[in-house]
């Protein structure tokens, strides 16, 4: 699991245009590596580059199954409002590889990272490292080595065995919400889960978690106690709820008005209160109440809920920019947050278009199911360059589920095919499909 949230070959999604970080890229043996196993080679590479996580400024560390991207983008916006020079490393990316690893503010430049990963590969030569081991370790580097106030680290995949899970005394932990996803790796029920994710737990340090069903959260605590952490869960030290046009946010420390995200959803409320009640409960790194609310209502985390804006894709799809959605969920929560969306938007059952394109380990009908009742029809495509469910089987699931759809071979041919209806239109089923799509419609992540 030292792998992290990439669970494919390095040579469908570790690519570059520049020649430097290509070259690096291609020293990466295909597959988990021996980090699959635990976190045996992660330490040895880093003692190697001599403990670059111990020389790191404070860090946020966040997992979860969703919401955690969105909540590392919340805490980023928040520091950065408060003027905190603020290190970034997320995954995966959607355009570019440079996208996860953000340094005091700006993306890692081409020449730097090609540095990183020779330096990490150099010292690991023996390891069999994975992917996702060796930028874990580039960023942990650049972050050792730039100056900064904070630093954000979202866990890759589960928490116990990931490769960010070295980070020795952070400022604060926190999990966003629970749900199935890499049954595989972490076990087949939300208990399972949670134990995995949990144990990013640290002595001494503040675990705030979102508010779970009484046997999740009986989990947690044990974790919790275990690790000889603070443990905050929502409910009983913090809330957070969308209210007349705002967040009402409560704690030991006093209520606060916080504005309504900027990120659309309903449950991005939930992903804000998370940050909120992390930076509340730590004392590392000031942040004032006027940083929360700017940072709340600036806070940017391309393909969830994203309306795209005018560009070539949009014109091939033939509608207005703001009728063209872009989500990269997976998972049935995912698909359930998504249509909670467009119902309160007041869509109508049977009025939204689909272009849906799914990796080959996730549960495809479980995240269609929860869309059907406002699907109009779905266009199912391949997810170029990766190992996905065929459409003609993403079909097969729709018509169980009573849905009509239709089959591509490509996206391009769907492109063609939606043009000639009309309505909103949604693009979801995969973060590889997102990045895809942000590409083709000229909308680079900034």
């Amino acid at each position: 699991m030292g792998q992290g949230g990439d669970s494919v070959r390095p040579a469908d999604f570790a690519v570059s245009d520049h020649p430097g970080v290509q070259r690096q890229l291609g020293r990466i043996a295909v597959g988990f590596g021996t980090g699959a196993l635990g976190l045996g080679a992660m330490r040895r590479l880093l003692q190697r580059l001599d403990n670059p996580h111990h020389r790191m400024p404070p860090a946020f560390h966040v997992a979860g199954t969703n919401g955690k991207g969105s909540t590392c983008a919340f805490l980023r916006a928040m520091l950065e409002a408060a003027g905190q020079k603020v290190h970034v490393y997320t995954s995966p990316h959607l355009v570019r590889l440079n996208e996860r690893i953000r340094i005091a503010g700006a993306l890692v430049e081409d020449a730097v990272l090609a540095e990183l990963l020779e330096e990490v590969l150099d010292a690991g030569e023996d390891l069999d490292l994975s992917f996702f081991e060796a930028m874990t370790a580039a960023a942990f580097l650049a972050f050792a080595r730039c100056p900064a106030d904070a630093a954000i680290v979202e866990v890759g995949l589960g928490g116990r065995l990931d490769a960010t899970n070295l980070l020795r005394a952070p400022a604060a932990t926190g999990i966003a919400q629970l749900a199935l996803d890499h049954q595989f790796f972490l076990g087949d029920d939300l208990c399972a889960i949670a134990a995995e994710k949990a144990g990013i737990a640290k002595a001494g340090v503040q675990l705030v978690t979102l508010d779970y069903a009484d046997e999740v959260g009986a989990v947690m605590g044990r974790a919790a106690r275990s690790a000889g952490a603070i443990w905050r869960p929502e409910g009983k030290s913090w809330s957070c709820r969308a209210a007349e046009g705002r967040l009402d946010y409560r704690d030991k420390y006093g209520p606060l008005a916080l504005p309504l995200p900027a990120l659309a959803g309903d449950h991005q409320a939930d992903n804000a209160g998370l940050a909120v009640a992390m930076l509340r409960h730590q004392t590392r790194v000031a942040v004032a109440e006027d940083a929360l609310r700017a940072g709340i209502a600036a806070a940017h985390w391309p393909a969830r809920l994203q309306r795209l804006g005018a560009g070539p894709l949009i014109a091939r799809f033939g509608r207005p920019s703001g009728e063209v959605w872009l989500d990269g969920g997976h998972n049935p929560a995912a698909g359930r947050a998504v249509a909670a969306h467009f119902t309160a938007l007041g869509l109508a059952p049977g009025t939204l278009t689909l272009i849906i394109g799914m990796l080959a380990n996730k549960d495809a009908e479980g995240f269609l199911a929860a869309l059907a009742p406002l699907s109009r029809h779905m266009h199912m495509v391949p997810v170029e360059g990766h190992d996905g469910h065929m459409p003609d089987h993403l079909a097969q699931v729709a018509e169980r589920l009573g849905i009509t759809s239709t089959v591509h071979a490509s996206l391009d041919r769907a492109a063609t095919a939606v043009a000639a209806e009309r309505g909103p239109l949604l693009i979801a089923g995969s973060l590889h499909l997102a990045g895809l799509i942000l590409r083709l419609n000229d909308e680079a992540p900034p």
